[in-house]
């Protein structure tokens, strides 16, 4: 007992030390770290923030250097890497996956001068620990718009990483936007149980083309379940986090794109500055921080007016995809006759719709 509390004391001396200075002192020059669940060229999610860390530097140039570790195991490797970068005297310290959360928050609470920022999650048990998403649900009303008109067996697929509320969502903002252009259309959902593992998303996707689904949409990072959809010749998916472009025009017939961009260079403009505060931001298409690739040319025209609507809507804040009258799975009434579902009930959803079939896994 005794050691690990001069364990303890001696790791938040360390912090104090090589923490960098308090918040409201301003710096010539910072250093920015980040950790990626996934390699930096995944194709997807890790890339994509690699990119925006990349544009990010650019940005500020010598004043920033940035430091960075590819492919972490969520858990107690998170928190060793995070420990070593506050140790090497990373001034805020970016870590871009949800599996994270925990590991974020013990060694913030360690290194207190040191800012930290977590991707996708929620808690923020610290004062130096702010969080950041993206209202990824928005992106895939509209990509679902595209699908459930485009069907021809009326059949939908979507593969699942993790049941948490930011896959739940959107797995329910898929069905409810395509259930709106299409009556018949049914949602089968694989897990993966993974971010990023390319056999896994293959296998997923090869399942539910054996069910017949001829549209699938991906909560994963890689580009397997676009290779999978290339294969079977007949059915369409989408890019998910990037572009991936090289997919078109078939299958991949748009994407939702990620772009963390803006949001690097202002919070480590923040601490250049000495303006950094704690914060909780969840941004979506309006801000820029969802994008919607092109619509391929395998997109009929109508088609393509139907899901710009949807997009429009969302903008100009006239169309919310997740509006009532709606039932939990159970039938039990969650929504009135046009209510809007508050954050905290999207932050927290732990339930399918009525209307979508299976279980979420426990």
């Amino acid at each position: 007992m005794m050691r690990r509390t001069l364990l303890a004391t001696a790791a938040l001396g360390l912090g104090l030390a090589f923490g960098g200075t308090a918040s409201a002192q301003a710096l010539d020059k910072a250093k920015a770290c980040f950790i990626y669940v996934g390699p930096k060229n995944d194709g997807g999610w890790s890339q994509y923030h690699h990119e925006a860390v990349e544009k990010m530097q650019a940005h500020y140039g010598d004043k920033v250097e940035v430091q960075y570790q590819e492919s972490v195991p969520e858990g107690a490797d998170a928190e060793r890497v995070m420990s070593q970068m506050a140790l090497s005297g990373c001034n805020i310290i970016f870590a871009t996956s949800f599996g994270f959360m925990d590991a974020t928050n013990n060694v913030a609470g360690k290194f207190p001068n040191v800012k930290f920022e977590h991707a996708t999650g929620y808690k923020r048990e610290h004062p130096n620990v702010s969080t950041y998403n993206a209202r990824f649900y928005e992106g895939r009303a509209v990509t679902a718009t595209i699908g459930g008109l485009m069907t021809k067996t009326n059949k939908l697929g979507y593969i699942g990483s993790y049941p948490i509320p930011e896959v739940i969502m959107g797995i329910n903002a898929v069905y409810l936007a395509a259930k709106k252009v299409n009556p018949d259309v049914e949602l089968s959902v694989v897990w993966a149980f993974s971010w990023f593992d390319p056999a896994k998303e293959a296998d997923a996707a090869k399942a539910l083309i054996d069910q017949g689904v001829d549209v699938i949409f991906s909560h994963t990072d890689s580009t397997a379940p676009l290779i999978e959809a290339q294969k079977a010749g007949n059915v369409i998916g989408f890019g998910q986090a990037s572009d991936m472009p090289e997919f078109g025009p078939m299958p991949r017939v748009s994407s939702i794109i990620d772009d963390w961009t803006p949001y690097y260079i202002e919070r480590v403009g923040a601490v250049l500055e000495g303006k950094w505060e704690q914060s909780d931001r969840w941004d979506g298409i309006a801000s820029g921080e969802v994008k919607i690739g092109e619509f391929s040319s395998a997109v009929p025209d109508d088609v393509k007016a139907k899901a710009q609507e949807v997009m429009d809507g969302i903008v100009a804040g006239t169309l919310h995809p997740f509006t009532g009258p709606l039932n939990k799975q159970d039938g039990t009434p969650f929504l009135k006759e046009g209510e809007v579902i508050s954050d905290a009930d999207l932050a927290g959803m732990m339930f399918y719709v009525e209307g979508i079939k299976g279980d979420i896994p426990k």
